[in-house]
């Protein structure tokens, strides 16, 4: 029996993606002239015949697009993911949105689900662990995938991948740590060993070789309750430290709490430095210098990667980074007259 042509065949053909060729057939004018031209004159080539009542009964997932978050306990995901859906939704997509909870063997569950219900595209923040069984099903698929803030697969030649300018951000923390007068700076939070970690350290590294100041790093979950001890065992083990660039900005509240329960000044004694810039920063005593990353607007050009590739078939360039900025406030200058 001779196999009928279907819509993978026509994306083939045509060198887009099945997300395209579906918008082509459902006669969205998203899509750019030429590019319709050159899938129709695919399914014309290869003889492909639209199956109108079977595409009815798929219709409901038409525009579905699948968000899958390793962390929305944590106000930097959260936002990213609120910003990504409302983004997605002005485009008339509909989002459905999924917490993995650092769950890898969970993380592969939902991802199955959401092929099982037709999603167009993907994107995912991913969990750490095995990724092969998420990664590989979604290769399978041929669906547009988009890693962003964290990159547990290496093909991004496939999966492209979109995150922060981590090392920056450190560097800049670290310079300006050292010009408001401290003399160590240790680096708090994060786990050991992981890429994210390495990334968020190697710019407070190179500075430090550079002044030739010795490393003083503190690992540990990216939590305030991590920052709270991690407050303790500084002014316990490490009096000479007085500054500290935080892995992320729950850490570094954590660490003032610490400090301020110690009933130790934060800003004009010892110096810190967080990371992301979630809204608590701005409203925490005193206020906390962050590495600011653009969230809402990484969360919108990531949308806009997304709907380039879906619609028009390109795919993004494997890597991005986002440029960050530093946001000087009470924590690190000290107090303002």
């Amino acid at each position: 029996m001779i196999r009928r042509p279907t819509i993978l065949d026509v994306a083939a053909r045509a060198g887009v993606s099945k997300s395209t060729v579906s918008l082509v057939l459902q006669g969205s004018k998203q899509v750019r002239p030429e590019t319709r031209e050159a899938v129709e004159k695919a399914m014309a080539e290869i003889g492909y015949v639209y199956n109108r009542a079977a595409a009815n009964l798929r219709s409901a997932s038409v525009g579905l697009v699948g968000l899958v978050i390793n962390d929305l306990r944590n106000p930097f995901f959260t936002e990213f993911a609120t910003s990504l859906q409302m983004a997605l939704a002005a485009e008339g997509y509909a989002t459905v949105i999924a917490n993995s909870d650092e769950d890898a063997e969970l993380q592969a569950k939902l991802v199955g689900s959401m092929i099982e219900h037709g999603v167009s595209a993907l994107v995912i923040s991913p969990a750490y662990g095995a990724a092969s069984d998420t990664f590989d099903q979604l290769a399978r698929t041929g669906l547009p995938v988009l890693q962003v803030l964290r990159k547990m697969d290496e093909r991004t030649s496939i999966f492209p991948f979109a995150s922060f300018d981590y090392a920056s951000g450190s560097a800049k923390a670290t310079r300006h740590l050292l010009e408001q007068g401290a003399a160590s700076v240790a680096f708090v939070g994060g786990l050991p060993g992981r890429a994210i970690t390495r990334e968020r350290k190697s710019g407070w590294r190179e500075v430090l070789k550079a002044e030739g100041i010795e490393e003083i790093a503190l690992h540990g979950k990216s939590s305030r309750a991590f920052g709270m001890q991690a407050a303790d065992q500084l002014m316990a083990d490490y009096p000479d430290v007085d500054a500290a660039l935080c892995f992320n900005d729950l850490v570094a509240l954590g660490l003032m709490a610490g400090f301020a329960r110690a009933e130790r000044p934060v800003g004009s004694g010892f110096h810190v430095v967080g990371f992301d810039d979630i809204e608590e920063a701005a409203q925490s005593w005193p206020q906390l210098s962050s590495v600011a990353c653009d969230i809402s607007g990484f969360a919108r050009d990531t949308a806009a990667r997304l709907l380039h590739w879906m619609v028009e078939g390109q795919r993004p360039e494997p890597e991005f980074r986002s440029p960050v900025r530093l946001i000087s406030r009470a924590s690190s200058l000290g107090p303002t007259e």
